[in-house]
C-alpha cells in the first residue's frame, strides 16, 4: 500500500507539472541593431570661403644700369598685390569601403576671383620720387580639379578627418586694368576690358565632416592651390599660390 501511495504522489505532481511549463514563455536573445556608418558611396557638396592670402612674387625693383642711357641710375620698384578674394563651388565623389580609412575620388569644381595688380615707384638717380602708380585688376578664375583623399572615420564615425591631393586645369581672365594716380586720385588708365589664359593646377587639401546623420554632413577645408604658367615663357617662377579657407554642406546618397 505504501509503494501505490508513492506512485499516486509521483503521478499527481507529474500531472501538475505539465500545465506549469506549457504556461512558461520562451524568450529569444535578439542582437542590438549594428551602429549606423555615416559618410558611405557617393556624395555631393557645395562649399565657399576665402583666398586669405596669395603669393604672387614678391617686391622687386628694376634699375637702369646702362651708362648710355638718359635714364642712367633710374629705377622701378614693383609691389604687388595680394588682396583675399573668394571662392565658391561644387564637389561630387565616391568613398571606398567602411572601414576606419576609406580612400575617396573627388571633382572639385570652383570659382575664385581675387583683387590683383600691383603699385609701382620710379626713383631718379638721386633716389628721388619721379611717379607713383597704383593698378588694380579683377580677376576671374575657375578651376576644374580631381582629388584623391583619405578620409579615417574612427570611434563612432561622426567625426571624420580627411587630407589628399588633386591636380587639373583652370582657366583665368582679367577684368581690365585701371591705373590709379595715388596722389590725387584721378584714372589715367582704365582699359575696361582684360586678357585670358588657361593652364595646368595642381592643390593639396585637407579638412573634417561632422556628421549630424549618415546621410548630412558639415565640414571645414584648407587648400593650398598652384596655378602654373607652363605657357609664359621668363626666366621667373610666375606660379600663382593661394591659400583658400571655406566650409560647406555635404550630402551622401546611400
Amino acid at each position: 500500500m505504501k509503494k501505490i501511495s508513492l506512485l499516486s504522489t509521483a503521478a499527481f505532481i507529474g500531472f501538475l507539472a505539465v500545465p506549469l511549463q506549457a504556461g512558461q514563455e520562451v524568450y529569444k536573445q535578439v542582437a542590438p541593431p549594428p551602429p549606423p556608418l555615416y559618410g558611405l558611396g557617393f556624395y555631393g557638396a557645395i562649399d565657399a570661403g576665402a583666398n586669405v592670402y596669395q603669393n604672387r612674387g614678391d617686391d622687386r625693383t628694376f634699375t637702369d644700369n646702362n651708362p648710355n642711357s638718359p635714364f642712367f641710375g633710374d629705377s622701378l620698384e614693383v609691389n604687388p598685390k595680394n588682396d583675399v578674394g573668394f571662392f565658391g563651388g561644387v564637389k561630387l565623389g565616391y568613398v571606398f569601403g567602411t572601414g576606419v580609412v576609406r580612400p575617396t575620388v573627388e571633382g572639385d569644381f570652383f570659382y575664385n576671383g581675387f583683387r590683383g595688380g600691383a603699385n609701382f615707384t620710379l626713383r631718379d638717380s638721386f633716389d628721388d620720387v619721379v611717379a607713383q602708380r597704383n593698378v588694380t585688376t579683377w580677376i576671374n578664375t575657375g578651376a576644374f580639379m580631381a582629388n584623391f583623399i583619405l578620409r579615417f572615420a574612427p570611434g563612432n564615425q561622426r567625426f571624420q578627418p580627411y587630407a589628399g591631393a588633386g591636380v587639373g586645369i583652370y582657366y583665368a581672365e582679367s577684368a581690365g586694368v585701371e591705373v590709379v594716380d595715388p596722389v590725387t586720385g584721378r584714372v589715367p588708365i582704365n582699359t575696361g576690358g582684360g586678357r585670358s589664359h588657361a593652364d595646368l593646377a595642381w592643390q593639396v587639401v585637407a579638412g573634417s565632416d561632422y556628421f549630424f546623420n549618415p546621410q548630412w554632413s558639415a565640414f571645414i577645408e584648407y587648400k593650398f592651390l598652384n596655378y602654373t604658367s607652363t605657357q609664359i615663357d621668363t626666366n621667373q617662377d610666375r606660379d600663382l599660390r593661394q591659400h583658400l579657407v571655406g566650409a560647406g554642406v555635404r550630402y551622401f546618397f546611400h
